[in-house]
């Protein structure tokens, strides 16, 4: 602070000048190798950021402040995290376990698999053999009682991005934005819904067709992730905003953002997670190369399981079909997960037992 007003946040390079022996410490261009690093775009990310306790307002021209306290302020901003590993002796810490988070995610995948695989299969056989229902009422009848708990929790989701001094909210970006995966999901939704009351208008509903929006939901996320890894390696830049990353930006894989929103919000990980799973992707060759190789995995996983079950579902048996709508895209989903913890477990080990060979490469 220079008489009383704010000197710029500290961003930090990660790229080493070009003629550099790895011998030599970070290079360091703004003389500050502890500095705060940042998002692109997220200067203006503290609009909305509680102020610290004991401390007052952020001066501005207009309104003089105190220099102690606005410096408080930016060193504690909620979309910055401190990194003091001047030498990069280990990758950026990513600060985030599922291992203290097992129960939770047993309890929200429980309630998940009861809402959208076992209810519409129970509900389906349920009243179409065990009733005299018309079987336009059936389906009407499913179509209303599916996804409470995901609907449930998408406005839980809504609401903690959306009330005032979010802990997890987009880095850089204003509350009305959200991220990126909550528009996906939005715009999911929607499609599902208009998918299942297009199939109860008729008198004798479709069933192949009420039995799709699952493998529809997997395609359009395949595709999306897929479009996008494409497309970074084109060198395309983001042509809006996606979750932390601004307009403009190099885009990063597929699945990045997936895994920042998921984590940040439905894993409590909160804006220090987006923060610094950006610091780890910015530091880190192989930790960028894992995320690549995880987007192909899933994306062509995601639209080879889609065509599979709708090629299925148009086949075989109508009853056998509906089943297999419902159950095998998360069956599949279950055993991809599987595979993804393992893998970025080794990877992440091999990550660390190498860094002192690959760290410049970031």
């Amino acid at each position: 602070m220079t008489n009383g007003t704010e000197l710029p946040v500290t961003q930090v390079d990660f790229a080493p000048p070009q003629e550099r022996r790895p011998s030599q410490p970070p290079y360091d261009p703004t003389g500050t190798i502890a500095g705060l690093l940042q998002v692109p775009g997220a200067n203006n990310a503290n609009n909305n950021k509680e102020s610290t306790p004991g401390s007052s307002s952020t001066p501005s021209p207009s309104r003089p402040g105190s220099t102690r306290a606005s410096s408080i302020n930016a060193m504690n901003a909620n979309t910055q995290v401190r990194y003091e590993d001047p030498d990069f002796t280990h990758p950026p810490e990513l600060n985030y376990t599922l291992r203290t988070r097992k129960k939770s995610i047993f309890w929200f995948w429980l309630l998940i698999i009861l809402d959208c695989v076992c209810m519409p299969i129970a509900l389906y056989f349920g009243l179409w053999y065990g009733t005299s229902l018309s079987h336009n009422a059936v389906f009407s009848i499913s179509t209303g009682a599916l996804g409470s708990v995901s609907i449930f929790e998408y406005f839980i989701r809504f609401h903690r991005l959306w009330k005032k001094g979010s802990t997890c909210r987009v880095i850089g970006a204003k509350r009305f934005y959200l991220d990126w995966f909550h528009w996906n999901l939005s715009v999911a939704w929607i499609a599902v819904m208009i998918e299942l009351i297009v199939g109860t208008v008729p008198e004798e509903p479709p069933i192949r067709l009420l039995a799709m929006p699952v493998p529809s939901m997997v395609f359009a996320f395949g595709v999306e992730m897929l479009v996008m890894d494409i497309a970074r390696i084109a060198g395309y830049r983001a042509p809006i905003r996606i979750s932390s990353l601004p307009r403009g930006s190099p885009l990063r894989p597929g699945i990045y953002s997936i895994i920042e929103d998921i984590c940040a919000v439905d894993g409590s990980g909160g804006t220090e997670f987006r923060q610094r799973l950006n610091l780890r992707y910015m530091a880190s060759h192989h930790f960028r190369l894992m995320l690549h190789r995880l987007t192909l995995f899933w994306a062509f996983g995601a639209c080879a399981i889609a065509a599979i079950t709708t090629a299925l579902i148009f086949t075989i048996q109508r009853d056998a079909a509906y089943v297999v709508g419902w159950v095998v895209p998360f069956i599949w989903a279950g055993i991809w997960a599987g595979i993804t913890l393992v893998w970025v477990q080794k990877s992440l080990k091999r990550e660390y037992e190498t860094w002192d060979e690959v760290k410049w490469k970031a």
